[in-house]
């Protein structure tokens, strides 16, 4: 009989991002993810999918951020809080944003030191305990603070 999974608080979800975007939010200025729809606000756990958007490889934008990075897949990466989203009625927000999609806002991004082996899901999914304990050793006392603690 398999042990039941526990999971970590249930206000830090992950988000699950396809590389190279991930990259591109953890390492450049994309503050800006396009979705289908609105995200609530909070703290996510930034997590790169199993696959790579090859077409975006070809972007320039894309291609100056990511230069001489490594994109780790199937891992929690880093931390970002989702502030706010909105879509734009004019000219678009950011050179990261696409139109015909909800923008969520993202700030305070802070990369891990090393990649948290971690399967992802669709939406905001629950995190397993042992992934968000291994990603709250990696962070500093004041980030730690923020995010509601493990029970």
């Amino acid at each position: 009989m398999k042990a039941p999974t526990l999971y970590a608080p249930d206000s830090t979800r992950g988000i699950t991002i396809k590389q190279p975007w991930a990259a591109c939010i953890l390492h450049g200025d994309k503050r800006v993810e396009n979705r289908p729809r609105a995200w609530a606000p909070g703290w996510r756990l930034l997590h790169a999918g199993a696959e790579i958007d090859r077409a975006a490889l070809r972007d320039p934008l894309v291609a100056r951020t990511i230069r001489g990075l490594q994109l780790p897949t199937r891992a929690v990466l880093g931390l970002v809080r989702i502030t706010g989203s909105h879509t734009d009625t004019g000219e678009p927000c950011s050179p990261w944003a696409q139109s015909e999609c909800v923008h969520l806002d993202l700030g305070d991004v802070h990369p891990l030191a090393l990649p948290v082996p971690c399967d992802g899901q669709l939406g905001p999914w629950r995190v397993p305990l042992g992934v968000y304990e291994r990603v709250l050793l990696q962070l500093p006392a004041h980030l730690r603070a923020l995010l509601p603690e493990a029970s």
